[in-house]
């Protein structure tokens, strides 16, 4: 191993980072781990630790410093997200970052009816006018997180109609992106759809974890009008309402049903289905609570 990392690693201590940098500790891979909080942060052999927001652009550039590979997970939801985006960036081009690893989102687009999806889109459009080598995960819906949409009425409730998503699993996610750090040149330029095997209504990711839970859980097709109305009482700002109602009509819209074949060619394994990941976490299984 190199005497110190070129590797630096956001969101390790979330779901999706967390799951790649394990991986590549695993791998006996030195990293440095760029976090906000340092108590939160994995402690994992051959893994430095360097603080850092997106937005402060100067931390960025400090934790940086010397990295030739950043991967990016994107920040948490908030208005501002794609400036801060931005500052992050422009905070790898300064520190002499070579290539940028992106996780984004399935059809990113500046009309995406996914408004969260818009947010990936301007980011990507800003990592290739930084000059910085880049490769864009862009991830469908996460299968882990469809238990987490039950109500307590056992009821997922949404305007999706009878459209189908594509959802991926994130360990199939960390899977591809762990195989794109390690040899990140191979994969400069590309931008990969993940996805998982099959595209699936929600009524039928019901009929799943009804089966899986033993519980009775069904799927309601909501109005957008309906949307709006069943979310109000979370006092939640508009535009976040804005993301959570999308996220059903981009599925409606069939913006999310294409499956691809990328994690089986990068990762070297099939993807998981929900079927299989819900047998797979069982024992972790709760409705109302992502896998």
């Amino acid at each position: 191993m190199s005497a110190r990392p070129t590797l630096a690693v956001t969101g390790s201590t979330g779901r999706l980072g967390g799951r790649v940098a394990r991986l590549l500790a695993a791998a006996n891979v030195q990293q440095r781990l760029v976090v906000r909080n340092p108590a939160r942060a994995p402690r994992l052999d051959a893994a430095q630790i360097a603080v850092a927001e997106y937005g402060d652009a100067g931390a960025g550039r400090r934790a940086l410093d010397g990295m030739r590979t950043v991967f990016m997970v994107s920040g948490s939801e908030t208005p501002d997200r794609v400036d801060q985006h931005r500052a992050f960036v422009d905070a790898a081009a300064a520190a002499g970052v070579e290539h940028v690893v992106y996780v984004s989102f399935y059809g990113a687009a500046a009309d995406a009816t996914f408004t969260l999806a818009r947010d990936h889109w301007f980011t990507e459009q800003h990592i290739r006018a930084s000059g910085l080598r880049w490769t864009f995960l862009r991830d469908n819906l996460y299968l882990d997180f469809f238990p987490a949409m039950v109500g307590d009425d056992g009821m997922i409730r949404g305007p999706a109609g009878s459209g189908r998503v594509a959802a991926v699993a994130q360990d199939d996610i960390a899977d591809v992106a762990t195989a794109i750090l390690r040899e990140p040149a191979a994969h400069a330029g590309h931008t990969y759809d993940l996805t998982g095997p099959e595209a699936v209504t929600l009524t039928e990711v019901a009929d799943q974890l009804s089966g899986a839970t033993e519980s009775v859980v069904g799927y309601v097709p909501e109005t957008v009008e309906e949307a709006y109305r069943s979310r109000a009482h979370y006092g939640a700002p508009d535009w976040q309402v804005d993301a959570w109602v999308s996220t059903y009509t981009a599925i409606a819209d069939g913006e999310l049903e294409g499956t691809s074949d990328v994690v089986e060619r990068v990762a070297g394994h099939p993807p998981l289905g929900l079927a299989e990941l819900l047998t797979a976490r069982l024992h972790d299984l709760r409705l109302g609570s992502p896998l």
